[in-house]
C-alpha cells in the first residue's frame, strides 16, 4: 500500500443507515472512490489482447477465471496519462449484464461514506472528469470523488 493510501483517515468499519462502502482506488496519484457492492473482485491483469479499432479508453479483453471481460483504464477514461499496463491491478464489475475489468493504478482502504460528508462539486471542475463523479466527498482534509459506474462503462457519449 502506498503512502497515499495511508493518508486517507480511518472511516467506521460498519455502515448505517444512509452510509456506503467505497474502495479507495489510485489512479496517477489520485484517490477516487468505489463503491463496495460494485465490486466482485480485484485480480492482477498478466495479458491483454487488444481491440482493433475499439475506443481509446477500452484496453482490451482479459481472461478472469475463464471469462471473457473488458478491460478499461481508470486513467485513460479520467485523462490521467498512462503508465505500463502489464501487470497491472484491476477490479471486477458487472454493469448491465456485462463484465469489465476497471484497471486502477492501487487499491487502498475501505472508506464509509455517508450523505453528511458529500459536498457540491465545484463548478471549476473539469466537467469530462465530472460526469464520471457520482459524488464528491470530504474525509478529513481530503477530497475523494466517488466514481459513477454507469458513467465509466457508458460508451456511447
Amino acid at each position: 500500500m502506498s503512502s497515499a493510501a495511508l493518508a486517507i483517515p480511518a472511516a467506521s468499519d460498519v455502515p448505517t443507515a444512509g452510509e456506503e462502502s467505497y474502495f479507495t482506488v489510485f489512479a496517477g496519484g489520485e484517490a477516487f472512490g468505489l463503491s463496495v457492492l460494485h465490486t466482485q473482485t480485484i485480480f492482477r491483469i498478466t495479458s491483454v489482447t487488444p481491440i482493433p479499432l475499439g475506443p481509446a479508453d477500452i484496453v482490451g479483453l482479459v481472461n478472469l477465471r475463464g471469462r471473457i471481460v473488458t478491460a478499461v483504464s481508470l486513467r485513460r477514461r479520467l485523462g490521467i496519462p498512462v503508465d505500463e499496463l502489464q501487470n497491472s491491478l484491476a477490479i471486477g464489475i458487472e454493469h448491465k449484464g456485462e463484465n469489465f475489468a476497471l484497471i486502477v493504478d492501487e487499491v487502498g482502504d475501505v472508506l464509509t461514506l455517508d450523505a453528511s460528508m458529500k459536498v457540491q462539486i465545484p463548478a471549476h471542475f473539469d466537467p469530462a472528469r465530472s460526469r464520471f463523479m457520482a459524488g464528491l466527498y470530504k474525509v478529513g482534509n481530503l477530497l475523494i470523488p466517488a466514481l459513477n459506474i454507469g458513467a465509466l462503462f457508458d460508451f456511447a457519449n
